[in-house]
């Protein structure tokens, strides 16, 4: 694995980790469920649980590659119509009330094209950004999307999923920052099991890839993230996050903020049990 000096921050937090032989957790929220101020509060709660960098997921209203409960989430999102501005100041709110971890944007295409290309990664600069992922922006039609995330000295974090062998190569050897490594066929959800091949696809991905390796869809459970601790760098966790949170709703939505701390603290509690007990 290529631990360059670059100044982005995915990568010193890689390095770090590597010498620590700890894997990275990397929680995904869904921006503005159920409104913007306690998505920087759980943004906050999941670097107080230990979390070494995060997805911050724009809402979409046909989110081809997620399960039903980030599309609930993006659904009480819209309600509120929050956009893809909004989830990208959420960073610079989050930054002003202390928090280091890297931040990583999920977005389809759709929002990002209607914003402006130039315009998306100079704000993904300015609201400090270290990485965006575009699930739905396959690596034939990437080019000018990739120059301008290199230049913006942002990472442009592939997906890649159980596929032809040689496509799977092309897709790690260019990667940036990660590669995401698809656990389970279909969409985002929490799952008991994971394809029959999955080991030799992650292996298949290791080999060919320079950077960090991590894994999600599916990923639920400290017991999950055990699983693959060996395997990967990094384990990525979104349902089952976005999940609690859903459970908190009447908490987090209450007008008496011990409640909403309550809510907050319970979904801080489920993102800590996530760690893999791997660090040396």
């Amino acid at each position: 694995m290529n631990t360059s000096t670059s100044a982005n921050a995915i990568d010193a937090v890689f390095a770090e980790l590597m010498q620590r032989g700890e894997t990275a957790l990397i929680p995904f929220m869904t921006m503005g469920d159920p409104d913007l101020d306690t998505s920087v509060a759980l943004i906050q709660a999941a670097e107080q649980a230990g979390a070494h960098m995060i997805e911050l997921g724009v809402p979409y209203s046909d989110p081809l590659a997620d399960g039903p409960v980030i599309q609930r989430a993006s659904e009480r999102a819209l309600k509120n119509r929050i956009s893809l501005l909004d989830c990208i100041s959420v960073a610079s709110k989050a930054r002003e009330r202390g928090v280091k971890l890297p931040f990583i944007l999920f977005s389809y295409f759709n929002p990002v094209l209607q914003l402006g290309l130039d315009r998306f990664f100079a704000l993904l600069k300015e609201h400090g950004f270290s990485g965006t992922i575009i699930p739905d922006l396959p690596m034939e039609e990437d080019a000018e999307v990739s120059a301008l995330a290199e230049a913006s000295g942002i990472h442009l974090i592939p997906l890649v999923a159980p596929t032809s062998e040689s496509r799977v190569e092309r897709i790690a050897a260019r990667a940036k920052g990660f590669v995401y490594c698809v656990s389970s066929l279909g969409v985002t959800g929490v799952r008991s099991t994971f394809h029959d091949g999955i080991d030799a696809f992650l292996s298949t991905v290791r080999k060919a890839s320079t950077v960090p390796i991590c894994v999600g869809f599916g990923i639920a459970s400290r017991e999950h993230a055990e699983r693959f601790a060996g395997q990967c760098d990094g384990v990525i966790v979104g349902s089952a996050i976005v999940r609690q949170v859903e459970e908190a709703l009447p908490q987090l939505t209450s007008d008496l903020a011990s409640e909403r701390e309550q809510g907050v603290q319970a979904v801080r509690d489920f993102i800590a049990g996530l760690k893999p007990r791997t660090a040396n």
